[in-house]
């Protein structure tokens, strides 16, 4: 597909712009999508690092000081989070600080990034050879040192990445392992992901599998799906004598591309009856496009072309119909992801944009535009 990603970069970038004009205090959680307005979370939540992780893409790009001081700004406050019991460590750090080492080689990003590696390796369980949620994992509904769930897979790369700086290889094991059993606990047969494991602490044995944010506990929530194409397709770039790694990713992403909608923009649950007017989740959407960029990447032409060409389509689609302006009378700020769902199951933002569905519509987008590797980042 030829076309002119730049432009709706530059969109997003007026975004950018205007979003670190607002938020002073905290960061960007979601956005109300006819106002822009943003709600914001004081540490960080689990969706911290991503907002960072689009100043250091910015940077890099343009090179502007400005958006290095915001990262580096930014990166500072989520450094006391190293030591918070949950899980998604692996997000705030890799996207957070992690993006700043490997895009500008930012030494104080490398330092809060180790930090963070470190804190999360310390919750491993050796029995159960996973992750887990951890008691401060936010938004979920069952929490502890007996629970996991897809979204931890990435994290692995946090911990795959720091090995390569410290020499840790104990480090990189935890992260593959994670990968590894997160196959076990929630990839399906048929090339569904299932989105949460209990297991026993002391035993690590499977009790249980449920989906706590779809639309039954068993059901294929979209952004799980995405979470999985995602986390593997990630670890197997930091892992590739792994092929169970990449194996899992390209099953979970030939699952998605056979049963997304037409258009090639997810609704929020795959299972979830579709009414006059169903809701879309364009977040899932933008995590799943910038996986299947990674995934073509590292099957290389021709087994990877189909996978690029699907990725292209879809981040057209949400350029075309979801980043506004969506037309010539729509007045609302540019660069905003509309029509993202946050979690349905309780009502929470089930239209608006979200600060991750941002990410990585913005981290696909460089990667279609040459300015960065799928597999860079």
């Amino acid at each position: 597909m030829s076309r002119n990603w730049d432009e709706p970069i530059g969109q997003m970038t007026t975004r950018i712009d205007h979003t670190s004009e607002e938020v002073t205090e905290g960061f960007p959680h979601f956005a109300d999508s006819a106002t822009g307005r943003w709600t914001t979370s004081p540490d960080g939540d689990w969706t911290g690092g991503f907002w960072n992780g689009m100043l250091w893409l910015t940077y890099h790009r343009t090179c502007d000081p400005k958006y290095l001081g915001l990262a580096e700004r930014f990166a500072a406050r989520l450094d006391p989070r190293a030591e918070s019991d949950s899980v998604f460590r692996g997000f705030l750090f890799y996207y957070g600080a992690v993006l700043g080492t490997i895009l500008s080689g930012n030494e104080e990003a490398e330092r809060i990034a180790l930090r963070g590696a470190r804190g999360l390796a310390e919750s491993f369980n050796p029995a159960a050879r996973v992750l887990p949620l951890g008691n401060a994992a936010e938004e979920a509904s069952d929490v502890g040192h007996g629970e996991q769930n897809i979204d931890g897979v990435p994290g692995g790369a946090l911990l795959t990445w720091a090995a390569t700086k410290t020499g840790e290889q104990s480090l990189a094991d935890i992260g593959i392992q994670n990968g590894l059993r997160n196959i076990d606990f929630c990839l399906r047969d048929d090339g569904s992901v299932i989105q949460s494991a209990s297991f026993d602490t002391e035993s690590g044995a499977l009790v249980r599998t449920y989906t706590h944010k779809g639309y039954t506990d068993e059901s294929v929530w979209a952004r799980a799906q995405a979470w999985g194409m995602l986390g593997w397709s990630m670890m197997s770039y930091w892992s590739p004598e792994e092929k169970r790694l990449l194996e899992a990713a390209v099953t979970a992403s030939d699952w998605w591309i056979a049963h997304v909608p037409d258009d090639s923009v997810s609704y929020w649950d795959f299972d979830a009856p579709i009414h006059r007017q169903p809701v879309r989740d364009t977040s899932a959407t933008a995590i799943a496009a910038a996986a299947l960029l990674k995934v073509a990447t590292q099957l290389g032409s021709p087994a990877g072309d189909p996978y690029r060409a699907f990725a292209e389509e879809t981040v057209a689609t949400l350029v075309d119909s979801y980043l506004t302006p969506v037309d010539p009378a729509d007045a609302r700020l540019p660069g905003m992801l509309t029509k993202s769902c946050y979690n349905h199951r309780i009502g929470l933002a089930t239209d608006n944009e979200l600060i991750w569905g941002d990410y990585f519509l913005y981290e696909a987008l460089h990667v279609l535009a040459g300015h960065v590797e799928a597999t860079q980042i």
